[in-house]
C-alpha cells in the first residue's frame, strides 16, 4: 500500500514540476487542457504548485505513515478529481481520451491514495 503512496507523490511531484517547466507542452499534451480556455501561463504555475506540495506531503507521509499528513495532501486532489467529475457530468459522461486521463490520472491516483489514508491507524497522540 505505501509504494502506491510513493507513485502518486511522485507523479503529483512530477506533474508540478512539468507544469512549472514547460507550461505550454503541458497545455498542448493533456487532454482537455485547451477545451478549457486559453492558455494562461500564471495559472498553469499555480496549478503547479498545488501538484508539487500534494507530492511533497504525500511523500512525506509514505515515508513516516503518517495518516493526517497523507488526507491534507490529498485534500486539493480530491476536490479537483470531485470538479472534473462535475466536468465529466456536464459532458453527459462521454468516454473518449478526455475522459481516460480524467480516470487514470485524476480519478485513480487520489481516490487510491485516499482509501489507503482511510485504512491506515492515526499516529497516537503524545502529551
Amino acid at each position: 500500500m505505501v509504494r502506491v503512496l510513493w507513485i502518486v507523490g511522485i507523479y503529483y511531484l512530477a506533474s508540478g514540476v512539468l507544469m512549472w517547466t514547460q507550461p505550454q507542452f503541458w497545455y498542448a499534451n493533456t487532454p482537455g487542457a485547451a477545451a478549457m480556455g486559453p492558455f494562461n501561463l500564471h495559472f498553469i504555475r499555480d496549478i503547479a504548485l498545488v501538484f508539487g506540495v500534494s507530492g511533497l506531503a504525500i511523500l512525506h507521509a509514505a515515508r513516516t505513515r503518517s495518516r493526517d499528513v497523507l488526507i491534507v495532501g490529498l485534500g486539493w486532489p480530491a476536490l479537483h478529481a470531485l470538479y472534473h467529475l462535475a466536468i465529466w457530468a456536464n459532458r453527459d459522461f462521454a468516454f473518449d481520451m478526455i475522459t481516460l486521463v480524467n480516470l487514470l490520472g485524476i480519478q485513480l491516483p487520489v481516490w487510491t491514495s485516499l482509501a489507503i489514508a482511510f485504512s491506515m491507524q492515526p499516529k497516537e497522540q503524545t502529551s
